[in-house]
């Protein structure tokens, strides 16, 4: 291996070359990381493909294992599979919490994928941006991360997505994260490719976590003119830097009144999409699913 000039500038990126690879050779690769790279020159990491990412879940241990070494990693990045690779609803997850544990000084870390995803509530005082991008978010996951004290995080991102693909969480179950009690130092929130859009928006317009945030992202779901004008009823909004309702189903009058209401803010109603009917129903869709 030819080391960069600054090892410590580049993130790491660890990927079998086989999807059938066997379980050990992920292993192996974050061996080989630890014998050939320093230690302190191992600042964020990329955990690619694995081996049978759609059926076994991602090991977390070897991360878990070189903490005593890796102590200056600050930012990870879980299963950056394209979809080529393996559909965002197939990657195949345990239980991070672990990873969280032995990585105390840990700011960022991104999973993409939750089928079989868990996550156990944790004090975490270095977390800064907790992202979860997946297809359909187990509510389990998102109740944890509401029970979390996560004193300085700053960013959140929740991709809900659908109940076909697992996405089970309901408003109620955001209620931890809503209630900001363990996020006191979040400013931008992103409850986004959700199915609930409406429900979601409905439940933001008396939470007390908005009043503190800059961005509230509710993008790439199936928002319509309820969620909207609930919303637009509730708490003030007017305070945010930027409201993200990217790909929705509001109409066109719905549309202009957000805007109208909030002139202070930059929002993105970029991608409106139609609902499809079928056999006398409407079928809307978030942006990812399978």
């Amino acid at each position: 291996m030819t080391l960069p000039d600054d090892p410590s500038a580049v993130a790491w990126r660890l990927e079998v070359e086989d999807h059938d690879a066997a379980p050990e050779e992920l292993t192996d690769l974050v061996a080989a990381l630890r014998e050939q790279v320093p230690a302190d020159a191992v600042r964020a990491l990329v955990i690619g493909e694995w081996g049978e990412a759609y059926e076994r879940p991602l090991p977390i241990e070897p991360l878990v294992e070189a903490a005593g070494e890796w102590t200056g990693l600050r930012a990870v990045f879980l299963a950056d599979l394209t979809y080529e690779q393996c559909e965002i609803s197939w990657l195949t997850h345990g239980d991070v919490t672990g990873l969280l544990t032995a990585y105390p000084a840990l700011e960022v870390l991104w999973v993409r994928g939750a089928q079989g995803l868990r996550l156990e509530p944790i004090r975490h005082t270095g977390l800064r941006e907790l992202r979860f991008e997946s297809g359909g978010l187990p509510a389990g996951v998102v109740r944890a991360v509401g029970a979390c004290e996560l004193p300085a995080l700053h960013r959140l991102d929740l991709w809900l997505g659908r109940e076909n693909y697992g996405g089970d969480a309901s408003a109620e179950d955001l209620a931890g994260v809503l209630s900001g009690t363990g996020l006191p130092a979040l400013r931008h929130l992103a409850v986004c490719n959700a199915e609930i859009a409406d429900a979601v928006a409905a439940a933001l317009a008396t939470a007390p976590v908005v009043p503190r945030l800059e961005v509230l992202d509710l993008s790439m779901g199936t928002l319509t003119d309820e969620g909207a004008e609930a919303l637009l009823a509730g708490q003030p909004l007017t305070h945010l830097a930027r409201l993200d309702l990217r790909h929705h189903f509001l109409s066109e009058k719905t549309a202009a009144s957000v805007t109208a209401a909030l002139p202070g803010v930059r929002v993105d109603l970029a991608d409106p999409q139609v609902a499809d009917e079928y056999d006398g129903h409407l079928y809307r869709y978030t942006e990812v699913g399978e």
